[in-house]
Formats: C-alpha cells, sequence, structure tokens
C-alpha cells in the first residue's frame, strides 16, 4: 500500500467512523484497525488526531459539494444565494458531527480546511450578487455576514431550534446585504451607486487590465471606500 493510498483509505474510514458514531468514534485504534494500518502511519501523515478529523471533516463536506455539482446556476444570482445557504445549512443538520468538527470547536485564527472552503463558496456567491450591481454592501462584509450567520443557523438546528429560524435569518440577511428585493426596499431605498461601485470592485481585475498597478490599487481603495459608505441597515 502506497502512502497515497493509505492516506486516502485512513481518510475515508475515518469520515465513516465519524458519521456513524461522531467524534468519540473516530479513535486510533478504531481507524487503524478499520483502515488496516499501524497508529504510526496515522500519525504520520496527519500529525495528531486533530490533523485527522479535520481531514474527515473535509472530506465528507466535499462528497457532499460534488453531490450537489450537478445543479446548474440559478438565473438570479440573489436566488442562487440563498440556494447555496440551505445547501450549507442543510448538509450540516443531516452530517452535525461533520458541522461541528467544522465550526463547534473554534481556535483562533485557525479555521478548518471544509470551513475554508465553504467560506469561499458564499464569496463566489456574493461575488455573482456583485456582478448583477445587487449587492449594497462590500463583498468580503457581505459574505462573512451570511457564512457567519448560517453556520449560527445550523447549530441552533442541530441542538434542536425552530427548523422556520433558517429560512426567516436567511431572508434577513438577503434583505440586509442585497438590493432589488421586496424586503430589501421595505427597510430603505436601495443605494443605486453604492451597489455601482461594488459591482465595479467585484470586477476590477477584468476591467481595468491597462491601469497602472498604482491606478488599480488607488481605484480599488476610493472603491472600498464607497462601498464601506454603506452597511447593513439597523432598523
Amino acid at each position: 500500500m502506497t502512502e497515497t493510498s493509505a492516506r486516502d483509505r485512513i481518510v475515508r474510514v475515518a469520515a465513516a467512523l465519524l458519521a456513524e458514531g461522531g467524534r468519540d468514534a473516530v479513535t486510533t485504534r478504531a481507524v487503524s484497525r478499520a483502515a488496516g494500518v499501524q497508529a504510526p502511519t496515522i500519525y504520520r501523515q496527519f500529525g495528531d488526531m486533530r490533523g485527522l478529523l479535520d481531514a474527515a471533516a473535509s472530506y465528507g463536506f466535499a462528497a457532499y459539494l460534488h453531490a450537489q455539482a450537478a445543479q446548474e446556476p440559478a438565473e438570479d444570482p440573489v436566488d442562487d444565494l440563498r440556494r447555496g445557504w440551505d445547501m450549507h445549512v442543510g448538509f450540516g443538520v443531516a452530517n452535525p458531527a461533520f458541522h461541528t468538527l467544522m465550526y463547534g470547536d473554534p481556535r483562533p485564527g485557525v479555521r478548518s480546511t471544509a470551513a475554508r472552503v465553504a467560506a469561499d463558496i458564499f464569496r463566489q456567491l456574493v461575488v455573482r450578487v456583485a456582478e448583477a450591481g445587487r449587492l449594497r454592501v462590500g463583498v468580503d462584509r457581505a459574505a462573512e455576514m451570511v457564512h457567519a450567520a448560517s453556520c449560527g443557523v445550523t447549530l441552533t438546528l442541530i441542538q434542536g431550534g425552530d427548523p422556520d429560524l433558517s429560512p426567516a435569518t436567511r431572508e434577513a440577511l438577503v434583505a440586509a446585504v442585497c438590493a432589488d428585493s421586496p424586503a430589501a426596499r421595505a427597510i430603505r431605498p436601495p443605494d443605486r451607486p453604492v451597489r455601482h461601485a461594488v459591482a465595479l470592485r467585484a470586477a476590477l481585475a477584468e476591467v481595468a487590465v491597462g491601469f497602472s498597478p498604482a491606478e488599480r490599487t488607488l481605484l480599488a481603495e476610493w472603491l472600498d471606500r464607497l462601498a464601506g459608505a454603506a452597511r447593513p441597515p439597523t432598523a
């Protein structure tokens, strides 16, 4: 058995144990026995059990994403953002052990691989909204808000929270960060100039090809300041 095949087998076994019995089921002895390897192999490949658990959570999340990848993007980027939220929450509720590993044991300055992937997915969805001129705050702020809120809602649902909490919170976030929705207009009129600044900032790498590095940096700073002028509504 090669090092690569041993690593893959260990990860698959750990992910299966995690799904079946939770974090406590993923022990060195259980993984060694099921994967047909010695304990030193596990530590050589992953450093410690935390590294193995991170790899197992990432494997489980990647498998779920692969199953969802066949879906075509929605024509409306805001609807795609909604679907991304539902997918993230749905995965966590259906796979609480994986979600808890991704988010339930935070360490300052450290984010699991699977959590980084989830954050990147949300950012890509938010960028699409920005490029359509429908984002009313900066891309980074919007992506962080949506990601953080979806994580909190999922952990609450895992603990037995009201299932209606997810769509209600999702729509509140959509109203806060996206323009053009009825809910957003009910809170305050859309800020068209800010939305255009956010859209241009998201596409800056494409439209500023002929600019010097200094010009691109300055324009990015101006656009970020314009985008920062809009904050999520407080009332």
